[in-house]
């Protein structure tokens, strides 16, 4: 979207009642970014590779500030689910739990129709993913497991504090790696089906997070 410097934006922050770091906060030209990344002055080459697989790729509202010493990118967010996670109200936990409901599903899938050994490669390719995209609390194979196998994603409390381009790349990560497995799409289907245990409510809400083209990949509409 932009390469930015930092004299062109406002650089503030906000404290959600329930974290104790502040959110880092970027405005520019009336619109509203959240930090996602940060890399060192001696990475600008990395920093524009993962800053463009962001906007040409995935399609994301993204900027990428340029300062003397790192290079960070921003993602757009709208300035009321900011207000919502200020006051502890974000949606973001319960993303995270549809996503983790689909996940499993598929984990549990593949052991099931493919066997022992297929579930063993697939938990070690997601591993690899998650390893690196940084996903917070995902960085071992033991945490993996735990994401896998016990944490239980209708319990908001167990839920790792991922964000949102974290929660979009593992969708799209899950998708990718799970036809390379059954061949074909047949597995979205039958993971689509545990979102029933999310209440109506939190279902519609993620539906209405889901882009566009997330949407037409897991044919939830």
């Amino acid at each position: 979207m932009f390469i930015l410097k930092r004299q062109d934006v406002e650089i503030t922050s906000v404290q959600p009642p329930k974290q104790e770091r502040p959110i880092p906060i970027l405005k520019y030209q009336g619109q509203v970014f959240r930090l996602v990344k940060v890399f060192p002055a001696n990475q600008a080459e990395e920093a524009k590779e993962v800053w463009r697989k962001f906007t040409d790729e995935q399609g994301k509202a993204c900027v990428l500030l340029e300062e003397p010493d790192r290079y960070s990118i921003w993602g757009r967010v709208r300035p009321e689910q900011l207000t919502e996670e200020a006051e502890g109200e974000d949606g973001t936990t319960l993303i995270t739990q549809a996503c983790l409901l689909l996940l499993q599903a598929v984990y549990v899938d593949i052991e099931d129709l493919l066997g022992a050994r297929q579930a063993g490669a697939f938990q070690k390719e997601l591993g690899d993913v998650l390893k690196q995209w940084r996903f917070p609390q995902a960085d071992t194979p033991s945490a993996v497991t735990a994401l896998l196998t016990t944490i239980d994603p209708l319990v908001p409390e167990q839920m790792p504090p991922w964000q949102e381009h974290h929660q979009t790349k593992l969708l799209e990560e899950l998708y990718r790696i799970a036809r390379s497995y059954f061949g074909n799409e047949s597995f979205t289907e039958r993971a689509v089906d545990t979102l029933q245990d999310l209440s109506k409510a939190d279902r519609a809400q993620f539906i209405q997070w889901l882009s566009p083209p997330l949407a037409k990949l897991w044919a939830i509409s």
